[in-house]
């Protein structure tokens, strides 16, 4: 199971379609190398011996950490 980056469908917050073809060009290129560093990533973990599904737990608390900087400030 694979996700084609390009057919995802990005939408804003309010659900706005973003339609700026230069946009969804950056988004898919961010994604295509977040994709392959985490491939070269899970592969020298299983090479040195590590536990694939904990090594893509690891990932996945990872991304669950991000902090989106651009929140509005509450004043």
């Amino acid at each position: 199971m694979s996700t084609d980056i390009s057919d995802i469908v990005w939408r804003g917050p309010q659900g706005e379609l973003i339609a700026c073809f230069e946009k969804n060009k950056v988004m898919r290129e961010n994604l295509q190398e977040i994709r392959q560093i985490c491939q070269d990533a899970l592969e020298d973990a299983v090479l040195m011996g590590c536990d694939e599904q904990q090594f893509r737990a690891a990932l996945t608390d990872l991304i669950a950490d991000l902090v989106n900087p651009y929140l509005p400030h509450e004043s």
